[in-house]
């Protein structure tokens, strides 16, 4: 099966971005390069640029999520640690959501398993960030829908959800290398949104906007998304406009 082996980010301190993630947030510096909590997860990169990161609603990259089952102690466990986290919020009928920005400004959303007042059906581990992170989304954003659907078909990934947002002008896209199904076989339906945070595996999020011109990589440089490399494809095209090859 194909995975989402890592996700490189270039930043002005390499080194202080992977202490921040090991030391604040209970990743694992895994000793090449790469930090990340393991197993199914994609891990992360960070590599050296000169100019500061300067995020935008235009980017192609927007943010990873990390999901927890418990988000109101996650958040309680970063503010603890002098982050400032925004206070957990229920965003419509999507998720149980808070962010902040780690040192360089780039964006981290935290995700609860499950919607406010429910309780995660995974159990919480003692001492661990919300009782036991997972990186569960990347999110890209696009303009087009045929050149997201052809570009993860290509892959061989499946589509497990998708969520209207049209109040502020967008929808979200979730695919994923795996031989599971969603509770629904809607995309649409309501139950495969926290079986989706659920997942042991990172879900490629994109945040279709029709509204964008364009989509806008790092200058020569300049800190910000370089790629997303995927182990275990055979053979054939890669999605190059989203950033993405295979190792």
């Amino acid at each position: 099966m194909p995975k989402i082996e890592w996700i490189t980010l270039t930043c002005r301190a390499p080194e202080a971005q992977r202490r921040f993630y090991c030391d604040v947030l209970g990743m694992k510096d895994w000793g090449d390069g790469s930090v990340g909590y393991g197993g199914e997860e994609a891990r992360l990169k960070f590599e050296q640029a000169t100019v500061s990161y300067c995020g935008s609603a235009d980017d192609l990259y927007w943010k990873i999520a990390l999901a927890v089952p418990d988000l109101d102690l996650a958040c309680q466990q970063l503010a603890g640690k002098g982050v400032k986290v925004s206070a957990p919020e229920q965003f419509r009928d999507i998720g149980y959501l808070a962010h902040f920005e780690d040192p360089e400004g780039f964006a981290v959303e935290l995700i609860a398993h499950c919607f406010k007042g429910e309780r995660s059906p995974k159990d919480t581990k003692p001492g661990k960030l919300g009782g036991g992170p997972a990186l569960n989304l990347l999110t890209l954003r696009c303009r087009e829908t045929a050149t997201m659907f052809e570009s993860c078909d290509a892959l061989g990934m499946k589509l497990l959800a998708i969520m209207p947002v049209e109040a502020f002008g967008f929808t979200l896209y979730f695919f994923a290398f795996t031989e599971e199904d969603p509770p629904s076989s809607d995309p649409l339906a309501i139950q495969n949104r926290s079986w989706l945070y659920q997942r042991p595996y990172t879900v490629l999020e994109f945040q279709h906007r029709p509204s964008l011109e364009a989509t806008r990589l790092p200058g020569a440089g300049q800190a910000g998304y370089r790629e997303t490399v995927v182990t275990g494809l055979n053979k054939g095209p890669v999605a190059n406009e989203f950033r993405i090859r295979r190792s």
